[in-house]
């Protein structure tokens, strides 16, 4: 072993006298959540659920570091958290902030609007804003909750600058419960997607954060096969013969690890892992949120004959008031349009029939 080996050896730190510590750690700090932010980036748009919770939990870690005050890590902690909320954009139940009736997509649009700064395509930041805008009702519609619908509506037309066209083509929209409308497929949760993708790559070109990534792929792409596997290093500081061997197959075999092809659209609706945020949610949240969770299980769980045996929900003077206003402009019998026009939780048709001949029976129906 030579004088400078010798040296590294003796010396733990394995730095220099003369540079200050604080700012190794600093500038490791900084290349390690760099690393982690560019691999959130890549699952989230690959899909990967579990990897980009997984990898959001050390990017939440990591930015706690107090060495990290750089504007820049402040603004990439934004992007995880706004990535986040779109992650779980299909789960209404899931919760970012203290106010309930604040939706993850709802969330995202509050906080994409502090990343203005980010986005140097001002019409590619405007569209995104739009496709939150109405994918925030359309994923509501799609679960058949009109009146949260018209919650999130209201919501935007009071904390954002909100297009005032584009809010009575929603409003009508959400009153005739139209789930399906051409306006909503073309402002598609897929093309939202698409539109992230495109800010991210732009985003990533201009702040390169693969420094340790090109570090770490040099290192696997002249190291053996294997994860746990590393060079073996003779004396001299020499590839052993058996190590260069495999080394020289390797290379030819290199992968691209940060592939931008999107092989299949995840569907959140059907993800069962917790929700990850970048804040700290309540102990009060969090017992709802593991209740939640626990109640959706437990309906998985259940057999047909546990189905069948459904509580029914109870009739509201509004819903009958619903009932009555549907049959005199649409006309008895037809139960399926106005199911369209009211927001009846779920019932079906021959509900509505059975609760109209029960109206009729009390004379409290004409």
């Amino acid at each position: 072993m030579d004088c400078a080996n010798k040296e590294l050896a003796s010396d733990p730190s394995g730095t220099d006298e003369n540079v200050n510590f604080a700012h190794v750690t600093a500038a490791a700090s900084g290349w390690m959540l760099d690393f982690v932010f560019v691999s959130l980036c890549r699952s989230f748009k690959e899909g990967n659920f579990d990897e980009f919770n997984e990898t959001l939990s050390v990017f939440q870690a990591l930015s706690q570091c107090k060495s990290l005050k750089a504007a820049a890590h402040t603004e990439k902690s934004l992007i995880c958290a706004f990535l986040a909320r779109v992650m779980h954009g299909k789960q209404l139940d899931v919760l970012f902030e203290e106010d309930e009736s604040v939706m993850p997509l709802m969330s995202a649009a509050t906080v994409w609007s502090s990343l203005e700064h980010a986005v140097e395509d001002e019409s590619l930041f405007e569209n995104i804003t739009v496709l939150l805008f109405v994918q925030a009702v359309a994923v509501c519609l799609d679960k058949g909750q009109r009146s949260s619908a018209s919650s999130v509506l209201k919501s935007f037309e009071n904390r954002h600058q909100f297009p005032r066209n584009l809010g009575v083509k929603l409003r009508t929209i959400v009153t005739k419960m139209e789930t399906y409308h051409p306006f909503l497929m073309s402002f598609s949760f897929n093309r939202l997607l698409e539109k992230i993708y495109s800010f991210l790559d732009n985003y990533l070109e201009k702040n390169p954060s693969d420094f340790l990534l090109k570090v770490a792929t040099r290192f696997v792409q002249s190291s053996p096969t294997g994860p746990d596997l590393n060079p073996v290093v003779s004396e001299d500081g020499t590839l052993s013969e058996e190590s260069n061997e495999t080394i020289q197959k390797d290379k030819k075999t290199k992968r691209k690890l940060l592939s931008t092809t999107i092989t299949d659209i995840w569907t959140l609706d059907t993800v069962k892992k917790p929700c990850v945020s970048l804040r700290r949610l309540s102990r009060n949240e969090l017992c709802q949120l593991t209740a939640r969770k626990t109640l959706q299980t437990s309906k998985q769980q259940n057999t047909e004959k546990h189905k069948k045996r459904k509580t029914r929900k109870k009739w509201t003077p509004e819903l009958d008031k619903y009932l009555e206003d549907g049959v005199k402009r649409h006309g008895k019998g037809n139960w399926s349009q106005i199911l369209l026009d009211y927001d009846f939780e779920g019932r079906t048709g021959i509900m509505l029939k059975d609760r109209w001949r029960i109206l009729l029976k009390a004379d409290k129906v004409g």
